[in-house]
């Protein structure tokens, strides 16, 4: 008799949930507000609520030493005490790449004239872009900034720093096009060498920003603008 009971109780909540909940579910996907209150902030996903100039820091940007288009030794160091975003991309990309580089060409116009603002993108196919390569590629682009950097070296250490260093996930798999998976997000790090970024409406951060995607860049010049002013 008990467990026919227990069995009644639980339909019973169960109906109440369904009378309650069900119908504010529906009307919720109708008007496709269950994507925009449930996307995952922390992955570079921007919440159109997000706090325009309320940053936070991520933690200290790590370190790096690769070669650029003009066979110049860079590292981290390079950018002390200027704004930079970080990328990681490569020159054969069939995919994502050319439009997180058209995008970041519209950081570039942004900041044109910004001696205290860098960008560094990393190949993650160092083997085949090569200083001249890299070289080619900007030019190519019209990549004009004189603190853009587009850097070569190490496979290994490379896909260290994409992944382990700044956890924006990079890896080899000969059974996608092109040879190389990878995230379109851009790291921003401050003029202390911390990775920033805005927090959303309930305090997190965002982490990383979509580089595929116009609200993002716009939310990303809007970021380096505030940072510039503090």
């Amino acid at each position: 008799m008990g467990k026919k009971n227990s069995y009644i109780g639980l339909s019973a909540v169960i109906l109440i949930f369904g009378i309650i909940f069900i119908p504010r579910i529906v009307k919720r996907l109708k008007s496709n507000t269950v994507v925009e209150d449930t996307r995952m902030s922390n992955f570079g996903i921007e919440d159109e609520t997000a706090n325009v100039g309320k940053m936070m820091s991520i933690g200290k940007a790590p370190q790096f030493t690769f070669v650029n288009q003009n066979n110049d030794t860079i590292s981290e160091a390079y950018y002390a005490n200027k704004i930079y975003v970080v990328e990681f991309f490569f020159t054969t990309c069939p995919s994502i790449c050319p439009i997180m580089t058209t995008n970041m060409l519209k950081i570039q116009e942004a900041f044109k004239d910004d001696a205290n603002f860098g960008i560094a993108s990393i190949s993650i196919d160092p083997e085949y872009d090569t200083p001249a390569i890299l070289k080619q590629y900007a030019d190519g682009y019209g990549a004009t900034h004189p603190n853009w950097n587009f850097l070569t070296g190490e496979k290994a250490a490379i896909h260290t720093l994409s992944n382990e260093g700044f956890k924006i996930y990079a890896n080899e798999n000969m059974q996608v096009e092109g040879g190389f998976e990878h995230q379109g997000l851009f790291a921003l790090i401050d003029t202390s060498g911390e990775i920033v970024s805005r927090i959303d409406e309930w305090g997190n951060p965002i982490i990383y920003y979509s580089g595929l995607e116009d609200a993002g860049i716009e939310m990303l010049i809007e970021d380096i603008k505030n940072l510039q002013v503090k």
